[in-house]
């Protein structure tokens, strides 16, 4: 009976460490060159979104119209911010002018602005902070003329970061205010 027990215990103690084993196995990857900041071409599809018909960026598309390019250009060009910061820098002023013109030349169309942050910092900060700016956003578009109640804010803080790494380049691209048509 000891070698009963002494078996038993070795197959315990093997089992579970064959199981991580193979469940701990790394698939082979292929290295692929780094994505460019500046796409060559139009990357982003409009589509319709929840229950307002929402549109925002998503997927590859080819051959847009003339009003779906303009759209498609409009949620796809994102305001970025320095750290700890919802100052609007001269590019971006420069980028919501151009979206000002958009939204005069087409008055029906009504905005979300969503405000993100990088994962430094509290939840609770964060999400104070993609407010401060996406308020900032609407408040240069309301100063451009832009009537209030056709933009809505909305923050998500960190919890939709655009680039997953842990350093300046990534935490760049997530602090971002991003635009989602109604």
């Amino acid at each position: 009976m000891g070698k009963n027990v002494w078996l038993a215990l070795v197959l315990i103690m093997i089992l579970p460490i064959m199981c991580l084993t193979v469940s701990c196995a790394k698939e082979a990857t292929q290295s692929q060159p780094a994505p460019t900041l500046q796409p060559e071409a139009p990357t982003a599809m409009v589509r319709p979104v929840g229950k307002g018909g929402s549109m925002q960026a998503d997927g590859l598309q080819t051959g847009a119209t003339g009003r779906e390019a303009a759209a498609m250009a409009f949620v796809t060009e994102n305001i970025y911010f320095a750290f700890d910061s919802a100052t609007l820098s001269d590019q971006a002023q420069e980028i919501l002018n151009g979206k000002a013109e958009y939204l005069r030349s087409n008055s029906g169309v009504a905005i979300t602005v969503e405000g993100h942050c990088d994962a430094r910092g509290t939840d609770a900060y964060n999400m104070a902070l993609g407010e401060r700016r996406a308020e900032s956003v609407r408040g240069f578009l309301v100063d451009l003329g832009i009537s209030a109640d056709r933009l809505h804010t909305l923050s998500y803080g960190e919890e939709r970061p655009v680039a997953m790494g842990q350093n300046e380049a990534s935490w760049a691209k997530n602090r971002r205010a991003q635009f989602v048509i109604n």
